[in-house]
Order: structure tokens, then C-alpha cells, then sequence
């Protein structure tokens, strides 16, 4: 329902029928990889990355790839400590609160982007998608250059984080038919 973004929904669509054939190759006792399902989302402010994020947390629960499908939105600021051993221990509770769902992570770029406490936080999370693979999705969000960079610190990012999913900027006739939605809305 949500205006404009074709190239997201395409991508999820194609998602979506990847699982799917999954699900009909395990029901013919056929070999299944086991894809993860971590994603990044690049776009500029306001083009609809958190919102997709919570939609397609029930999408992923409705597939049965999760099981509560809940969406724990985060930042730097949720992930990394101020003092030398807060990090770890902040970064492995957003995951505890996310297991069964989705961990967002927004401007995921800043844990690379400053100092060695932000990798800690990313070497954490790298453990523990590993630990508790295939119990909770990682989304990280950022502008696209950024996010490209952020990718390339980290081999275990590269190869966690195979999808990247673009959210370009909305057209004038998708901001105006925003608009009027929203005046609708308020009558």
C-alpha cells in the first residue's frame, strides 16, 4: 500500500518467491540452502527504509521465517558504550531483544565511521548473528556511499549482508499523492 517504491517492492516480491521455492524443494525432499535473509538498505532520510523494515518483519513472520517478527529499531547510541567493556554487553541485549524478529539498525554506518568502540559493537554482532542464526534478521540502514563503506570494513560483513536493497527519493507525483492521502486522512 505504500506509495511509490517499485524497485523495493520488486525486491521483496523476489524475496518473498525465494522462500517460497524453499519451502516447495523441502516438501520434495530436494536440497535447500539456507540463505540469509540480513539485509541493507540504502536511501536518503524520509524514503521509507524503517517503514519497510517493520512491514517486512511480518512478512518474514508470515513466511515462517521468524517467529514473532517484532522490528527492534536501534542506532549507534543503542550499540556502543561510552566507556571501554560497555559495548559488548549493549550490543548483545538489542540482539536479545530481537531475537524472533528483526534488529535495525539505522545509520549502521556510524559504528565503522569513528572509533574502535563502534567495531566492537559490529565484531559483537557478528558473533552474534553467527551464534543465533536463522532466530533474528539483521536490517542496516544508511545513506548509500556510507553503507558501501560500512560493508567493506568488515569481511564478515561482506559476507553476512549479501542484498542490498536501494530506496530512491520519491517523485513529485509520489510526494503529491502522499500529500493528498494524508489530507484524507485528516478530514
Amino acid at each position: 500500500k505504500l506509495i511509490g517504491l517499485k524497485g523495493v517492492k520488486a525486491e521483496i516480491e523476489s524475496l518473498i518467491a525465494l522462500t517460497q521455492v524453499r519451502d516447495m524443494r523441502r516438501k520434495q525432499k530436494l536440497p535447500v540452502s539456507s540463505p540469509a535473509f540480513h539485509l541493507v538498505f540504502t536511501g536518503n532520510p524520509g524514503t521509507a527504509k524503517t517503514s519497510v523494515a517493520r512491514i517486512l518483519g511480518k512478512i518474514y513472520k508470515s513466511l515462517g521465517l521468524l517467529s514473532s517478527g517484532h522490528v527492534v529499531e536501534v542506532s549507534r547510541a543503542d550499540l556502543v558504550g561510552e566507556y571501554l567493556g560497555q559495548t559488548a554487553p549493549k550490543t548483545t541485549a538489542a540482539v536479545k531483544r530481537a531475537l524472533g524478529g528483526v534488529l535495525f539498525i539505522d545509520e549502521a554506518y556510524t559504528l565503522t565511521a569513528y572509533h574502535h568502540y563502534g567495531l566492537e559493537a559490529v565484531d559483537t554482532l557478528l558473533k552474534l548473528m553467527e551464534d543465533h542464526r536463522n532466530r533474528f534478521v539483521v536490517i542496516a540502514a544508511g545513506y548509500p556511499d556510507l553503507m558501501k563503506e560500512f560493508i567493506r570494513s568488515n569481511p564478515g560483513l561482506e559476507s553476512r549482508f549479501k542484498k542490498t536493497i536501494t530506496f530512491d527519493n520519491y517523485s513529485v507525483a509520489d510526494l503529491v499523492e502522499i500529500f493528498q492521502g494524508m489530507c484524507k486522512s485528516y478530514k
